[in-house]
């Protein structure tokens, strides 16, 4: 077996890759992925040991690439996690999303179809349903909700999804597709909220926390997401979608003060800076589907998921250490300066 895994060197690709290693350890997996700035190849460092592990930088939306790729590795199966995936980018630069998520997503999908693979997984987020409000605990997202984009990232996700469904019932493209929760775990990029506030606490800096931190989300670690991936890609039905939840709503401020907690600091590096624009208020997934179709159910709780991936922070600081440079650096004094 053969997969091709996009995206590769990012977080949730990276985590994706040392499961499949492990848990396949006679299959051979091909990492594609561009290295922008939130992919990083030194994330790869002890899978580049395996025998059964290959690395190529490209970009999925170089189509002649992607298709001499093909050709010449002959695929069994594709996981497509590349994208770009933060949505305070795409609100400063929307086209970059639009291309890489739904121009790159139509490249991988006729170079499926061209080239014989026999499964196409597209890795999508719960975001493409918008959001729930806050007072309705009860309404969950199923695979049924209507899509209801609130960000050109959720816009652009959800466009690469209606794109992969097209292609499945006009020409009858071998896909899945998953929608999970926010996850969270080792190498989780330095921007987002997590490792944000793990990292900024360590160095004794200020804690952003957008509008009052009353919104809720739905944490996946992210071991459980690529444990229901895998059963996807092997035993989940042809154009089906698949919703990929944690069971740990929490709000934001919530996650942020049990990181200072669990880090021994104090709540006065909290600061709460203007609010995103087009903030969804509630993330939450109904996952029984792919529990009912193929036994899933996340396993790790979010008090000892957090404590793992604390854990992992203060032992890997090299990693991290040189992230946070850069682009990065300009990068977050513009978001968050002056808030």
């Amino acid at each position: 077996m053969k997969i091709l895994v996009t995206g590769g060197a990012g977080f949730i690709g990276s985590n994706f890759v040392y499961f499949m290693l492990k848990k396949h350890p006679d299959y051979d997996i091909v990492v594609l992925d561009k290295l922008t700035y939130a992919g990083n190849l030194s994330t790869l460092e002890e899978a580049m040991k395996n025998p059964h592990f290959k690395f190529v930088k490209g970009d999925i939306t170089d189509r002649p690439f992607v298709y001499k790729l093909f050709e010449e590795e002959k695929f069994d199966k594709v996981v497509n996690f590349a994208a770009e995936s933060h949505v305070d980018r795409s609100i400063l630069e929307p086209e970059v999303f639009l291309m890489t998520n739904v121009m790159g997503t139509q490249v991988l999908l006729d170079a499926t179809l061209k080239f014989g693979v026999a499964r196409y997984h597209q890795v999508s987020t719960d975001e493409v349903y918008g959001d729930l409000p806050l007072d309705r605990p009860d309404l969950f997202f199923s695979e049924d909700t209507p899509i209801h984009t609130s960000s050109p990232y959720s816009a652009s996700k959800a466009g690469a999804d209606l794109l992969v469904q097209a292609y499945n019932r006009t020409f009858n493209a071998p896909v899945t597709i998953s929608r999970c929760s926010n996850n969270y775990g080792p190498y989780h990029f330095p921007e987002k909220l997590i490792p944000l506030m793990i990292i900024n606490a360590l160095h004794g800096k200020s804690l952003p926390v957008y509008g009052e931190g009353l919104n809720i989300r739905d944490w996946l670690y992210v071991e459980d997401h690529c444990s229901a991936i895998d059963l996807i890609i092997h035993d989940g039905r042809i154009g089906e979608v698949y919703n990929i939840g944690g069971h740990n709503e929490m709000r934001n401020i919530d996650v942020v003060k049990l990181i200072i907690k669990e880090l021994g600091k104090s709540e006065d590096l909290i600061t709460y800076v203007t609010d995103r624009k087009g903030h969804d208020l509630r993330y939450a997934i109904n996952p029984e589907k792919i529990h009912n179709e193929l036994g899933w159910l996340p396993e790790t709780k979010f008090a000892d998921g957090i404590k793992k991936t604390i854990q992992w922070y203060l032992d890997n600081e090299d990693w991290w250490q040189n992230i946070i440079s850069g682009e990065y650096t300009e990068y977050y004094d513009k978001m968050y300066t002056n808030r």
